[in-house]
């Protein structure tokens, strides 16, 4: 097998992109990625492409199809793919961009993710997303991801010492980290107070402790790593790919507030990479709701279950703690285009290794981790990059 590295990134501005078609949003992330690795589309040898239901929000099928034909390769009849698992699709796209380059067939690959969310009402949405969830023991029984996710926080609190305040405080983080990101869908501080008097959505979980709707697509290019430096200087090498499935729903697992497919994927990539949790600088976590940023802290094993709420209290997981989570904001204040999300991941990590992320920038960062999460924590994506 090959190492890989990352070669180019492109994000559009995550938002309600109501001037903007699925298709326009893909070209410009790609065109984005193409240019900051300087290749031009002639040099693409396949393509993935992160989507979890463009039929449902745009009435669009064939996702790998019209990519390729709007980006200009379908001429060139390049191998173009959908990727789908539910908010972990980008992810997913990025890892099948990985194994192609890194087993060899192929040499430099796309991997992008893009969603537009907002051409339908928020109903629609709601129901879409719950799709992700097993839909006939929970989605017809009226279960939502607001109602699944709030179970899993009432559970958790009940059994470990979280307190409302901490978990707001994880949305003030995020906000934080968001004003600072020119992309972010919101770019506005906030307080414990305005989490705290927000509207209740699912109890115990308010509205800003939940991710938007959002229009977004994000793309990055990979390549051998032993060529990488034909291409650019600011390139990035993957340590590890890991991926990791659960059962679908919740009332199957033994434990629903610990997400065995996170403890699964994280262990395998750390192992894979040979390197230990002290070396990881920062990650990106995904916090489609606040509870989940607590649960994900403590499943990757940065620290035992019960302390990620004490942790985040004490500043441990800002952006000048010892391990700062979400510098991009997350999900939560960055946006959450739920196909393009796990590449979004990918690439703030690249931005802040090359040193690019700005106001949020994490000093003398080297190795970062990814998670990408899919549904309740039935398919997750662990990712770690590392400077060369």
């Amino acid at each position: 097998m090959r190492d890989v590295a990352v070669i180019g990134i492109g994000c559009t501005p995550f938002g309600e992109h109501w001037g903007a078609s699925f298709r326009n949003l893909f070209i410009q992330a790609g065109a984005l990625a193409l240019e900051d690795a300087g290749l031009s589309g002639e040099q693409i040898d396949a393509l993935y492409v992160g989507n979890m239901s463009a039929g449902r929000f745009i009435e669009q099928e064939h996702i790998g199809a019209l990519i390729a034909d709007y980006s200009g390769m379908a001429t060139r009849h390049i191998p173009a793919t959908r990727v789908e698992a539910a908010c972990a699709s980008g992810g997913l796209s990025f890892r099948q961009a990985v194994i192609a380059v890194a087993s060899g067939m192929e040499d430099v690959v796309v991997a992008a993710g893009v969603e537009k969310m907002t051409d339908v009402g928020t109903g629609t949405s709601v129901d879409t997303l719950a799709g992700a969830a097993d839909r006939e023991w929970e989605g017809l029984v009226g279960a939502t991801f607001p109602g699944l996710y709030a179970m899993i926080a009432t559970d958790y609190m009940h059994r470990y010492p979280l307190t409302r305040e901490q978990l707001a405080m994880v949305a003030v983080k995020n906000h934080f980290n968001g004003a600072r990101n020119p992309i972010a869908q919101f770019r506005q501080e906030i307080t414990v107070e305005t989490v705290l008097r927000s509207p209740l959505v699912a109890d115990p979980l308010r509205l800003f402790d939940c991710s938007p709707i959002t229009d977004g697509a994000a793309a990055v290019v990979v390549a051998p790593l032993d060529r990488a430096r034909e291409f650019t200087d600011r390139f990035v090498k993957v340590r590890a790919s890991a991926q990791a499935s659960d059962t679908i729903s919740l009332h199957d697992r033994a434990d629903i507030s610990r997400l065995d497919a996170t403890v699964a994927a994280g262990r395998w990539a750390l192992s894979d990479a040979g390197l230990s949790h002290r070396d990881i600088d920062l990650v990106e976590v995904h916090d489609c709701f606040t509870i989940a940023e607590i649960c994900a802290i403590e499943d990757l094993g940065f620290c035992r279950k019960g302390e990620a709420g004490r942790l985040t209290e004490e500043g441990v997981t800002a952006l000048d703690g010892d391990l700062p989570v979400n510098t991009s904001g997350g999900l939560k204040a960055c946006g959450h285009p739920v196909g393009a999300t796990g590449i979004k991941q990918i690439c703030e990590v690249v931005q802040q290794l090359r040193g690019e992320a700005g106001k949020r920038q994490v000093p003398g960062a080297e190795i970062g981790m990814t998670h990408n999460v899919g549904g309740t924590g039935a398919t997750v994506a662990v990712h770690i990059l590392e400077v060369v």
